[in-house]
């Protein structure tokens, strides 16, 4: 009995050691992942800017045949008045034929309806022909212009409408990160979407009206005239004019002289006349 209780004291024992192992293995804290041998990596740099895009298709698809831009700005739709004013100042038909002839492409700032429905009261009603197809062919620039490219355009900006002197037709193009501003000198809007663009031509919308300086602006005061410079007298001319006056004193005093002379060769004739006949009255008797 005893060497019984003795192998079952040894047992328990073997037992208890094993459990107080196994529990001081488990509370141990697992090892740290190896670190990679080698430098360690650069950041990644952040991305570049992405550049500006303005609402609206950013490309549209190569017309076939000739361009037509009243077609394009009929399916953008809320054109109708810019259209209106293109085809009856024939202005439509010179950019067609533009796009046509030459490889420099165009570019359009397109009023939406909204825009010309803003200008005051008669304002196109004020302008005749000539003046209505200049103020289209100022929103008009012959050369393509991408979004991008806005930021790099010398100013002002040279439209179809001529000179762009301050007080003709000036326009200036301002690139920002978000927006592009468009300023005439009287009109300052931004470009709120890209209507059409194919790599030839770009619409751009604009929301207000480009009005030029040349039709809308107050002119500048023209220059005060320069003083009359008083004429210097000749003096020969002087002397001539002193000499022909009939008013001097020498003049009145020779007028006098020659008055007398003849009053006195009168007088001397009546007395020979009266002589002569005394001396016939007395020879009869």
């Amino acid at each position: 009995m005893n060497m019984m209780m003795k192998e079952s004291f040894s047992s328990f024992t073997l037992i208890l050691v094993f459990i107080l192992h196994c529990s001081k293995t488990l509370a141990q804290p697992a090892a740290a992942p190896a670190q990679p041998a080698g430098p360690i990596a650069a950041p990644t740099p952040p991305s570049p800017q992405v550049p500006l895009v303005l609402p609206g298709p950013a490309a549209g698809p190569a017309p076939f045949g000739p361009t037509n831009v009243t077609k394009i700005l009929e399916k953008a739709g809320h054109f109708s008045l810019l259209i209106r004013l293109l085809k009856a100042t024939s202005v439509a038909g010179q950019i067609e034929k533009q796009l046509n002839d030459s490889n420099s492409g165009m570019t359009i700032f397109a009023p939406n309806d909204d825009a010309f429905s803003s200008l005051s009261s008669g304002t196109l009603n004020s302008l005749n022909d000539g003046q209505k197809e200049s103020l289209m062919k100022f929103h008009v620039l012959a050369s393509y212009i991408p979004v991008s490219q806005f930021q790099t355009v010398s100013n002002p900006l040279r439209t179809n409408a001529g000179d762009s002197s301050k007080y003709a037709y000036p326009l200036n193009v301002t690139s920002y990160p978000n927006s592009v501003n468009v300023s005439t000198g009287i009109t300052n809007t931004s470009l709120s979407g890209t209507v059409y663009s194919d790599g030839q031509l770009a619409i751009y919308q604009v929301d207000k009206v480009l009005l030029p300086w040349q039709l809308f602006g107050a002119k500048p005061p023209a220059p005060a005239p320069a003083p009359e410079k008083p004429e210097k007298q000749n003096n020969a001319t002087a002397a001539a004019a002193a000499t022909v006056d009939d008013d001097s004193p020498a003049d009145n005093t020779d007028k006098v002289n020659a008055s007398g002379a003849v009053s006195l060769m009168a007088m001397q004739n009546r007395v020979f006349v009266g002589a002569a006949i005394v001396s016939a009255v007395i020879f009869s008797l």
